[in-house]
């Protein structure tokens, strides 16, 4: 095997903490498949700097048809992930609101996830990925030994922290949900203890799709997560037809609880079952082993630490934000004032980024480690500027356009069964703040790509530990200093804050590593692209305050979605077109060239 391609295989992607952290019910979809460096399809094919023209241009040659076609099917898979996760948000919010009947549940749901990702997940695909391929390489069974052995002892684990999670679901309730008395604290005691049985189903979904990844199948964890989306979302649809709309926390029964919480549940266990007999298929065979002498786990474990660190502070603060979100939601004794209001608006911000800056941001990955192999530095840098700007250019309409039709947006999906058209306004302000957070979220995740491209884990570790802080300290602080029903509004800076602390240490430290981050032409590009999408924020903010003089909710604000984002969105590519933007350009010549290939 030639070293680039030994480099290609042990140089996987790397999990990062908003994917871990997303909403339950649309969970990690695993790794992406690792292309050769000089794959032209890959953003930024020109390995020397030169014109931004040339260089953005010269990215978008056609990939070869096979790497095209594998693409296309992962990124299709990816997208109806997504959406479906968004739908499934949708039925939840018609079926609960976001009241204190809805907040019990978000609180419930995150916790299985949030236990997992602690003790678990966070490792497989940031330690045992790599591990696994090396163990592949040099063993004389091809590492079937050492997955064999990683399978029945996560397993035998797994099992252990199911039953000890779901005896201990008060506990964990009062970590999560402290203020939480009487019938509220039963309600989501017991949605707890229903869902808490997902942490060994969701640990099957997650080693299945890391032997997948090894094995270069990659197709099945894109997709297995839209089978969970769809039968979560029966289950809330049929607890809406059973239990009505306007259910509480004090009018709502077991069994209706039972009804939702288990039929929660069963999309987990659906999902990893799609996974499993996939890995079957793909020819692994399960020989139970629980010895450990000569599994070479010890090596992975060394190499887990930092990355550890990383994992327990970013947990941490979704434990604080869930914390201070149900305080305030109990103390404030208004809808649309808890944790339910904040994850509905997490989950549309978490869509751009998740549909059109992971698939620029983990191309690059691979390229990166290349170099860095290569000792050329230079080109890491080039990529990291490159890939920034093309993923820019998709994210400052977005985040511009995120801003405007926040709340119309938020009332056209949200505001149906328990969830009026109030509430739905409410997660779109909460929304509105978290649009200002899209950039650098996306910055701090690429900052990160470069340092594990640099075979770095310390750095993000110890620059988690202020950003954690900082995150935690503002939190609180909105719970002490904020009136309660303000809180939530406050809660997407708290957040964007640990990626903005994150960003800028990583930047400080990776600008004397590279010489220098290309910020100059980076700078250029952010402000060529928000002039270029002045006339298309205008024309949809005209939109927006012109339907909204209509009579009504839902059929104005669709209107304004509709005729802004229609007329926005051909405002921005005709703009930037004019003022020869590369990185529109790239996007463009990208689908020409697929259109012709068709």
């Amino acid at each position: 095997m030639g070293e680039r391609e030994r480099r290609r295989i042990l140089m996987p992607g790397v999990l990062d903490e908003a994917e871990r952290a997303e909403p339950p019910g649309d969970p990690e979809p695993g790794l992406v498949p690792v292309r050769d460096p000089g794959d032209v399809g890959d953003p930024g094919t020109a390995d020397r700097p030169g014109s931004e023209r040339d260089e953005i241009g010269g990215a978008a040659q056609a990939a070869p048809p096979g790497v095209a076609h594998s693409s296309a099917v992962m990124a299709v898979g990816t997208v109806f992930a997504r959406l479906t996760g968004f739908l499934r948000t949708v039925v939840i919010g018609a079926a609960l609101g976001t009241a204190l009947l809805g907040d019990a549940y978000q609180a419930a749901e995150m916790i299985p996830y949030t236990v997992y990702e602690l003790l678990l997940g966070g490792m497989l695909a940031s330690v045992f990925v790599p591990f696994l391929v090396k163990r592949r390489m040099r063993d004389a069974d091809g590492g079937a030994a050492t997955e064999n052995r990683l399978l029945g002892v996560a397993l035998a684990a797994l099992a252990v922290l199911t039953v000890v999670a779901v005896l201990a679901a008060d506990l964990l309730i009062s970590l999560y949900a402290g203020e939480y008395t009487g019938r509220q604290r039963e309600v989501t005691v017991l949605l707890t203890r229903l869902l808490l049985v997902q942490i060994f189903f969701i640990g099957v979904s997650g080693l299945a799709s890391t032997l997948l990844n090894v094995r270069h199948r990659f197709g099945a964890p894109m997709w297995a997560p839209v089978v969970n989306n769809l039968i979560t979302m029966g289950a809330g649809l049929l607890f809406l037809w059973v239990a009505g709309r306007g259910r509480t926390a004090e009018t709502v029964t077991d069994g209706q609880l039972t009804l939702l919480g288990l039929g929660s549940a069963f999309g987990t266990v659906a999902q990893s079952g799609v996974l499993a007999w996939t890995l079957r298929s793909a020819g692994f065979r399960w020989r139970p082993r629980l010895d450990l002498r000569g599994s070479g786990f010890r090596e992975a474990a060394r190499t887990a630490t930092w990355m550890l660190l990383y994992i327990v502070i970013a947990q941490a603060g979704v434990l604080v934000t869930a914390n201070v979100a149900t305080r305030a939601g109990d103390r404030a004794h208004a809808a649309g004032s808890g944790l339910a209001t904040y994850k509905f608006a997490l989950v549309v911000f978490q869509l751009p980024y998740a549909i059109i800056a992971v698939s620029v941001i983990t191309a690059l990955l691979p390229r990166m480690s290349a170099h860095v192999a290569d000792g050329r530095r230079d080109l890491v840098r080039d990529d990291f500027s490159r890939g920034l700007r093309l993923a820019c250019a998709l994210l400052v309409p977005l985040w511009l356009g995120m801003l405007v039709f926040a709340i119309p947006g938020s009332v056209t999906f949200f505001a149906y069964g328990s969830l009026p058209p109030d509430g739905a306004r409410r997660i779109g302000v909460v929304l509105m703040v978290f649009a200002v957070m899209v950039l650098p979220f996306t910055l701090h995740q690429l900052l990160m790509r470069v340092l594990y491209a640099l075979g770095d884990t310390r750095t993000p570790g110890l620059i988690a530990v202020p950003a954690g802080i900082a995150q935690a300290v503002t939190a609180f602080a909105l719970l002490w200093f904020v009136p309660a029903r303000q809180v939530v509004l406050g809660l997407p800076v708290a957040y964007g804050l640990f990626y903005a602390v994150g960003a800028t240490g990583a930047a400080l430290v990776l600008r004397r590593r590279l010489g220098g981050m290309d910020g100059r032409r980076i700078l250029r590009a952010l402000i060529r692209l928000h002039v270029a999408a002045l006339p298309a924020l205008a024309f949809a903010a005209a939109a927006v305050w012109a339907f909204g003089h209509l009579p009504g909710d839902r059929v104005p604000s669709l209107l304004a979605l509709l005729v802004g984002g229609l007329g926005g969105g051909t405002l921005y590519l005709l703009t930037a077109r004019l003022m020869n933007v590369p990185e529109i350009g790239y996007f463009t010549a990208m689908a020409s060239n697929r259109l012709r290939r068709s």
